[in-house]
């Protein structure tokens, strides 16, 4: 069957496209075309040049190939050009192809507590149509969804959540990142015109409106109101306590508490079912609500068990209050405190829980208000002068502004330095601690702060496009991300609940029915309880003791914890899949350019060949190669003007004419500079021009191409007189790193499009053994594909465009902070202080966050392994150790506030490799 698709992309992604089969050879449809289609140039604004399909004459369409066309499909852009009544009269099908846009949105959830929850929301979110991918983190309490808005928009996804029996607010969209939100809508131009508008008594006011502090404030009013929770349960369920437990010991209180009001109905249990009554049915709503909703997704989670567990307590204790009422003879054990008192545990619990989970993403907070609220920008006139400037807020800074930043100041946005100088310290971003000198041309980030001279810093990127702002948004998604090893919990938790429901069912029974039988000692049960009321304490102290809260809390709180530890030491690792993969790393494979070495050419050493003075050698040099482009000639003219400096030349920053200058395509340049001819540049020069080279000067270049130095010769009037080697000098750290990693049991290699004698020089100097040289970007990505083919987990080092083929087939990819965008975006772990020294730090924080939610899950297995069975009552019979409800309760609570606390411990977290100097730079 031959298929021909014809396709024009518009704006919106649509497209218009017939489907022909049969079989329709080239020739006949390059025969059907001409008459058929034709083109005209769309008059649409924005649109130019776009060309869009129309068909002229259906007619003819029809009687030419109306037996081969089946189908035509049309855009809804196109439908106005195509009279579909008349397509469908040639019984051809017609069918409306509807573009997929694909938009993104981040949606707050509330109400979830355990990992059956989180699947409940997801579940639901993937049913609806149009939700293409949805993430649900528990630890955020956020869900991250794909969808096509065209079938779906964010309110019906709401609604899908709230239908799912739990409370959702929509965080962003990605559609609004980029947005200023005004009391009035427009840019910053349009407030100073509603400023100006006011005239006399007529004042008018716009200001900024931001929603910033919206997320904060929301989880401060969470922590509120669990407080507020625990301290009303309390209030009621304390009392109750003291009722059953304390007072009945002590004269005269027993005396008092054991009158009776009718029958065998006593004053105390009349404050014990009057005093927990609300805390079963007001502070325990909040469980039944969330057990209805998931018994009618079918599902089960902690409110399920929570609800099972004081149901049974409460209404068996009614149901005594009802027989002692009814009853002048008969005696039984209330457990109203049982249901109270596991409810306030549980809250309390709860409200440690989210205290703790607040820490969890402190180094995110921390970073989000790094940016300053106000900047000030500065006014020009027509001659580049200052005028004035304004004070604004933040998130005003337009691309190309100008802005001061004083001392001591936030740098509001990344930008360049035009005018003064300062030292940045910079270490909120990059972890560095030593502060970075900052000159015209240097680059400034947003969030750091400058510590002395005042800067005139021109905005580069601003709102969501600075590094800080990047940098924000990839944590985020990291922390929102499922660690594969999630997939445990997940697994467990989906038959966790049915599981402990028949344990707790089982537990009754084989307590109950053998007490009924006599199989074991009355003494065994206490006092005012039967065996069916001692069979139900262990029964419930089961359903309680085993809630799957720690299990769902064990991965997602350590991934948030190692995500922000990282981001605030200059490691961004996005997601738990980069973290799961990067502690199995056996193998780390180097670019050499711009990775291991500086990434620009430096001057490393100078010589003269002849009588001429160094300060001569510079002048004459510095005087040609100043007019060159070339990055070797910047370096070697940086370098001449330090060692002229050195000189004391009073010069200083003078440079000499040159006449007749000329570029010699890769071999150097020359010109005339005090009458004399001056030709810099390699060997190739030397010999295009007859320079003859001496013995001396050969052994040099020979010792320099064994060293992967590139030598510059000067020659002045015929004769060579000096020579400066250059060379991409390998980074401080990069030798301590290659060996510290071969001491983590992972081996190296170098992989680099150079060729082989600087690779090997570069090897030889750092200490790897194996390298691949004179390889394609294509051919990188190959060469990780071959190790990952003998079973090694592989990560790449890259910092260019070259690099991201192999950074993407990388099970790790690693990707310089100074690198390009590309490689950023097709890297795994993003290295923003472009030291190597973090490559290990990845890779060891990785190893101590997976180590670490493997002790996680053996808190939360722990509590539930030994809990049950003592919940269960095994040591009853040897020991006459039993756990009573509410203490089930209190270490169900232990156990989630256990594995918290447990991921907390990563904020201590420190390097195993820290060097002696900042970050490399030239």
């Amino acid at each position: 069957m031959c298929v021909i698709l014809c396709s024009w992309n518009l704006f919106a992604g649509s497209m218009k496209s017939w489907s022909l089969d049969e079989n329709i050879d080239a020739k006949g449809f390059d025969d059907l075309e001409k008459p058929l289609l034709e083109t005209r140039e769309d008059d649409t604004p924005g649109r130019l040049g776009l060309l869009t399909p129309q068909i002229n004459d259906i007619k003819s369409f029809d009687s030419k190939i109306k037996r081969s066309l089946k189908t035509i499909m049309v855009s809804p852009l196109h439908a106005n050009l195509i009279n579909a009544n008349e397509i469908e009269e040639t019984r051809i099908e017609v069918n409306e192809l509807k573009g997929e846009e694909i938009s993104e949105c981040r949606i707050k959830i509330k109400g979830m507590t355990c990992t059956s929850c989180s699947q409940s929301v997801e579940h639901a979110l993937q049913m609806v149509e149009g939700v293409k991918k949805a993430i649900v983190g528990l630890a955020l309490d956020e869900a991250k969804v794909l969808f096509d808005h065209i079938f779906v928009d964010t309110n019906k996804i709401i609604e899908a959540v709230e239908d799912a029996g739990f409370g959702a607010e929509l965080v962003s969209s990605r559609n609004d990142m980029n947005k200023v939100h005004l009391k009035l809508e427009g840019p910053r131009f349009l407030i100073q015109c509603v400023h100006e508008a006011s005239s006399g008594h007529s004042v008018y006011q716009a200001t900024l409106h931001t929603n910033s502090g919206n997320r904060a404030s929301e989880k401060l009013n969470e922590i509120r109101m669990y407080r507020n929770q625990v301290l009303l349960s309390c209030l009621f369920s304390v009392p109750v306590f003291m009722f059953s437990m304390i007072l009945p010991m002590l004269p005269p209180y027993g005396i008092w508490l054991n009158y009776k009001i009718h029958n065998m109905f006593t004053l105390g249990l009349f404050l014990r079912w009057i005093l927990s009554s609300p805390v079963q049915f007001i502070v325990g709503k909040r469980f039944y609500l969330g057990a209805y909703h998931s018994l009618r997704r079918w599902s089960a989670n902690m409110d399920v068990l929570v609800a099972l567990g004081t149901n049974a307590a409460y209404f068996y204790s009614v149901y005594v209050v009802i027989k002692t009422l009814t009853s002048a003879t008969f005696q039984g054990q209330d457990f109203f405190e049982t249901s109270s008192m596991l409810i306030s545990f549980i809250l309390l619990g709860k409200y440690l829980e989210i205290m703790a989970k607040g820490k969890t993403s402190a180094a995110l907070e921390k970073l989000v208000q790094l940016v300053p609220d106000k900047a000030y920008l500065l006014d020009f006139d027509t001659n580049g002068n200052v005028v004035g400037e304004t004070e604004i807020d933040t998130e005003l800074i337009q691309k190309n502004d100008m802005i001061k930043i004083v001392p001591g100041a936030k740098i509001p946005a990344d930008g360049i330095v035009i005018k003064g100088k300062s030292c940045v310290d910079e270490s909120m971003i990059t972890g560095e601690s030593r502060p970075v000198n900052k000159v015209p041309g240097d680059k400034v980030i947003s969030g750091t702060i400058n510590e002395n001279g005042c800067l005139l810093v021109k905005a580069t990127h601003v709102g969501s496009e600075t590094a800080l702002s990047q940098i924000v948004q990839l944590v985020e998604a990291a922390q929102l991300a499922r660690a594969p090893v999630q997939k445990l919990a997940d697994d467990i938790s989906r038959v966790f609940v049915p599981i402990v429901v028949a344990a707790a069912f089982i537990t009754w029974l084989g307590w109950f029915i053998p007490g009924e039988a006599g199989l074991y000692p009355k003494n065994w049960i206490p006092k005012a309880m039967d065996s069916f009321e001692f069979a139900l304490q262990f029964a419930i102290s089961v359903l309680v003791v085993a809630c799957p809260c720690a299990l769902g809390l064990a991965t997602p709180t350590a991934i948030m914890v190692a995500s922000g530890v990282g981001a605030s030491q200059g490691v961004l690792i996005k997601g738990g899949d980069a973290v799961e993969k990067a502690h199995k790393v056996k193998i780390v494979v180097f670019d050499k350019t711009g990775t291991l070495t500086i990434g620009k050419p430096v001057v490393v050493r100078v010589v003269l060949f002849s009588k001429f003075s160094m300060e001569e050698l510079c002048d004459m040099t510095i005087s040609v190669e100043a007019n060159s482009e070339h990055p070797i000639a910047k370096a070697v003219v940086a370098y001449a003007k330090r060692r002229r400096k050195s000189f004391g030349s009073s010069s200083k920053d003078q440079v000499l004419d040159v006449n007749d200058f000329e570029v010699h395509v890769g071999s150097g340049v020359s010109g005339k500079v005090k009458e004399k001819t001056v030709l810099v540049g390699n060997k190739r020069l030397m010999h295009a021009f007859d320079i003859p080279i001496s013995s001396t000067v050969e052994t040099y270049l020979s010792e320099n191409e064994t060293l992967a130095r590139t030598c510059v010769l000067v020659s002045i009037e015929g004769k060579i007189v000096g020579a400066f080697s250059v060379t991409d000098p390998v980074k401080p750290e990069a030798k301590s790193v290659v060996s510290f990693l071969h001491s983590m049991d992972i081996s190296t290699i170098i992989v680099t499009g150079d060729n082989w004698a600087t690779a090997n020089a570069i090897a030889n100097e750092v200490g790897i053994s194996e390298v691949f040289a004179e390889i394609d970007p294509l051919g990188k990505a190959d060469i990780v594909k071959d190790l990952q083919m003998k079973g090694m987990m592989v990560a790449m080092v890259g910092d260019g465009i070259n690099d991201s083929p192999a950074l993407a087939a990388a099970d790790v990819g690693m990707a310089i902070g100074a690198g390009t965008d590309i490689a950023i975006e097709a890297a795994d772990v993003v290295l923003v202080k472009s030291n190597l020294e973090d490559v290990i730090t990845a890779i060891d924080l990785s190893r101590k966050t997976i180590s670490r939610i493997w002790l996680n899950y053996i808190w939360a297995f722990g509590y539930n392994i030994l809990g049950m069975p003592i919940a269960a009552g095994v040591l009853y019979p040897f020991f006459g150790i039993r756990l009573p409800p509410w203490l089930a309760g209190a270490c169900m609570a232990a156990s989630s506030l256990s594995v918290v606390s447990s991921s907390l411990l990563l904020m201590f977290y420190k390097k195993p490799l820290k060097m002696d100097y900042g970050l490399s730079s030239v």
